[in-house]
């Protein structure tokens, strides 16, 4: 295999506290970091860097982690302009909201749904995404999970199965029987194509009873917890998530001190998406106080057509700073190694030896322009497995 280095670069984020400054980003000043394969082999200063077969100069740069989103939608077709546009005119709207988009994703062909999940991958690698996690939820039969979830494996190991996103119109009499077919012949057909089970724990969609009975199922077939919690308004998916031990509980906006308390002890991942308040103006979830308990956060995009039709993580690590108590250094290891965190990886969001290569390199000098520099696209180049990728 051949090696490469890059060299010069001004600041390197490793997220590996030993290997730099002895804070969580583990920052090393002119740096160097050597890729054999799809590996990191070496980092240090780049004045000690060692002989490789390539050499790419970053010229004062900042290099960081592939952004690591654990929590996207991107299996669907369509959009809901008309929806976004009359919320933020302030203008009453009653079409069907996520009901629009599991029509539109069910009447659209294999083909459509892959050829859109690439477009929305390549979008965001331009901005820095490596890994991804993404979801079904937008089919809500058997055999429209089922398909989500094949396409998805297509191109990710991240896969999770959401068939309990809402109880569709023709179960609106009866959730209970809903609740059966998520557990049942919608589970046996989905689990062969996930790595999670997530449930969308909320008034208006399952209550905790029902989130817990979901879980269990999931958890009995070999999927792995995840959980919608506490967006919308107060309520028990976050100590659900924590009781069974669900890598993460995402949302986190409504949070009582018992609910904090819980994330601050347990192993559960705080995964907040500040592009759902942002696109519908919203409650912002309060990440100072999260993290002051003691809680790992993650940062992510919440990729959706209905709430936070976003794939850019440098957004969203600018909403965090400005708007919901983080400093820049927490927002960017929340978006890499919080992420990773978040999918029970340590394979990713991080740069040290023996990660996969994973690299963002920055058109300026510190990671920190992330946040000072909103909106600018400051992806300069990003290696994915150890090839350049753009």
């Amino acid at each position: 295999m051949t090696t490469t280095a890059i060299t010069n670069i001004a600041s390197l984020v490793t997220n590996d506290p030993s290997l730099g400054n002895g804070t969580p980003l583990g920052l090393i000043q002119d740096a160097a970091v050597v890729i054999e394969g799809d590996r990191i082999v070496w980092t240090g200063e780049s004045s000690k860097a060692p002989a490789t077969d390539n050499a790419v100069d970053a010229d004062g740069r900042a290099v960081i982690p592939g952004f690591v989103d654990s929590h996207s939608h991107l299996l669907f077709a369509g959009d809901r302009t008309q929806e976004f546009n009359a919320r933020m005119s302030g203008r009453p709207y009653s079409a069907g909201g996520i009901r629009t988009t599991v029509a539109a994703t069910r009447a659209a062909s294999d083909d459509e749904l892959s050829a859109n999940v690439a477009r929305y991958l390549a979008e965001a690698l331009r901005q820095g995404t490596t890994t991804f996690e993404t979801k079904s939820g937008y089919g809500l039969t058997v055999e429209d999970e089922a398909r989500a979830l094949r396409i998805a494996a297509r191109h990710t190991d991240e896969v999770t199965y959401l068939g309990a996103h809402v109880v569709p119109a023709d179960y609106a009499d009866d959730p209970a029987g809903y609740v059966d077919l998520v557990t049942g012949p919608m589970l046996n057909a989905c689990a062969p194509h996930a790595r999670w089970i997530d449930v969308f724990c909320e008034k208006g969609a399952f209550d905790g009873d029902q989130a817990r009975a979901i879980l269990t199922a999931g958890k009995a077939s070999g999927l792995h917890p995840r959980v919608h919690a506490n967006q919308l308004t107060y309520g028990p998916g976050v100590q659900l998530a924590v009781e069974l031990d669900a890598a993460s509980a995402d949302h986190c906006t409504h949070l009582t001190d018992a609910d904090v308390d819980a994330l601050g002890q347990g192993g559960t991942v705080a995964t907040l998406l500040p592009g759902a308040e942002f696109s519908t103006r919203a409650h912002w979830p309060d990440a100072r106080r999260i993290l002051d308990a003691g809680a790992t956060v993650a940062l992510s995009t919440d990729c959706n057509p209905g709430s936070s039709f976003t794939s850019s993580m440098p957004f969203c690590v600018a909403l965090a700073v400005r708007d919901m108590g983080m400093t820049p250094d927490e927002a960017l290891w929340s978006a890499t190694a919080g992420g990773a965190a978040a999918l029970r990886r340590t394979d990713v969001g991080r740069i040290a030896p023996g990660a996969r290569a994973d690299l963002v390199l920055l058109d300026a000098p510190s990671h920190v322009h992330l946040a000072y520099r909103p909106g600018v696209p400051l992806v300069s180049a990003v290696w994915q497995r150890g090839e350049r990728a753009l």
